[in-house]
């Protein structure tokens, strides 16, 4: 059982030595190895990550501007209508004020005719009197022969008037 012994033989010595070896190895490679590669991985990962974080944001600033600009929209429909209802109450009242105005006028020129009016028609009968009553003259003054004083033809044209107006 010799050669079997050397085929199984444990030898401590040798397996503290691979075992401190194996540590070692691990450490290196830790220290050389893993932080640099974990380094790298990690600097992939944020190039990576960076433009979905990029899109990310420029899709909340979309939608916060959208919200602003759905709001500008709204206040400024609000504004419109406001504006419009303005615009026509203020047209309303200027066309209410206009035709007032114009009826006003209307109303000042008829009565403005109507004294014109009667002051023509009082010419009128004054001129009528005068010459009613200057053909009265003469017709009575033929018919009489003589001549009539101002009095007595003042008193034939209002005598003569009157039974004309009866």
């Amino acid at each position: 059982m010799t050669g079997f012994n050397l085929l199984v033989n444990i030898d401590w010595q040798t397996i503290v030595i691979q075992l401190i070896n194996l540590f070692i190895q691990v450490l290196l490679f830790k220290k050389l190895l893993y932080k640099p590669v974990m380094n790298v991985l990690e600097k992939r990962q944020n190039l990576v990550d960076a433009p979905i974080k990029e899109a990310e944001n420029a899709k909340k600033e979309a939608l916060e501007l959208k919200d602003q600009y759905e709001q500008s929209l709204a206040g400024a429909s609000e504004e419109a209508s406001r504006i419009i209802k303005e615009a026509t109450t203020t047209a309303n009242a200027k066309s209410e004020k206009i035709v007032n105005d114009a009826v006003a006028e209307a109303a000042a020129i008829k009565q403005q005719t109507e004294v014109e009016v009667e002051q023509q028609k009082k010419r009128a009968i004054a001129g009528a009197k005068e010459e009613i009553g200057s053909m009265a003259m003469g017709i009575a003054s033929k018919v009489i022969g003589r001549e009539i004083t101002e009095d007595d033809h003042k008193d034939l044209v209002d005598e003569f008037i009157l039974k004309v107006g009866e």
